[in-house]
């Protein structure tokens, strides 16, 4: 069954990858079981489980933000064919839809909680303080750094591999009921149904510019009726949309 809410919280904090690759923790190899693929260089994998934060702390270390970029675009192109070859009679709109319906931040943290990823990223202590594994943007990021490391291990075959296994699921769901990831959608769908009109969204940011966070509360007919947050200003809509779609449907 998909999630389509809130992440559930991080299981309790494994120990951190060893930064040579040499000696993985438990919890990292477990990781690597779930995920399917055994590291011919088990650097690239504990490199993708080092935020940046904590490399700050270690005099240099390779964050996974490089491993995230290429991850990205891995992801992104693997999507994007299975969906072309998959689904002949779709138009490009059409596919465009099903793609950035699946990939996006929400769920991207979504796949990488059910793999319990947050467990075992590596976070300075500010990070790991403020609650950093259950972080949106930290789990998205650290799904797209293990598929680039994936890929750059063992090539394009065994990262299409392992993208079409965790999101393969999703693929089908979308390409069925477009919307369903869609929150904001939804809700306008089912606040005009109700003869409510649509909903009006109001989202405050905060924090540094390099680690911006937002909040947003959404109002039908006025009355507040979800809150959310996020990384960036859609993510936190999409998120109080869904708090919304739950209240008023019961779900």
């Amino acid at each position: 069954m998909i999630n389509q809410g809130r992440a559930t919280p991080a299981p309790p904090r494994e120990a951190p990858p060893a930064a040579d690759g040499d000696a993985l923790s438990d919890g990292a190899c477990r990781l690597a079981r779930r995920l399917g693929h055994a590291f011919r260089d088990p650097s690239l994998f504990a490199q993708a489980l080092q935020h940046r934060s904590w490399c700050s702390e270690q005099d240099g270390a390779p964050s996974n933000e490089r491993l995230e970029f290429l991850g990205d675009a891995v992801l992104g192109l693997v999507v994007a064919e299975h969906c072309y070859c998959a689904y002949p009679d779709f138009p490009e709109g059409k596919l465009a839809k099903v793609r950035s319906a699946v990939v996006n931040a929400r769920v991207l943290a979504e796949v990488a909680d059910e793999l319990e990823v947050g467990s075992v990223l590596a976070l300075g202590r500010g990070e790991e303080s403020s609650g950093g594994r259950s972080k949106t943007s930290i789990l998205a990021d650290a799904l797209e750094a293990l598929i680039g490391a994936v890929y750059l291990d063992a090539g394009w075959g065994p990262a299409r591999v392992l993208v079409l296994r965790l999101f393969g699921h999703r693929i089908g769901v979308v390409a069925h009921e477009p919307d369903i990831f869609d929150h904001k959608s939804r809700l306008q769908e089912l606040t005009v149904r109700l003869g409510h009109g649509t909903p009006t969204y109001v989202v405050e940011g905060s924090g540094p510019d390099h680690d911006r966070r937002y909040a947003a509360d959404v109002f039908v007919c006025a009355e507040l009726r979800g809150r959310g947050e996020g990384s960036s200003k859609k993510e936190a809509e999409q998120d109080a949309a869904a708090s919304a779609w739950r209240e008023l449907t019961g779900a």
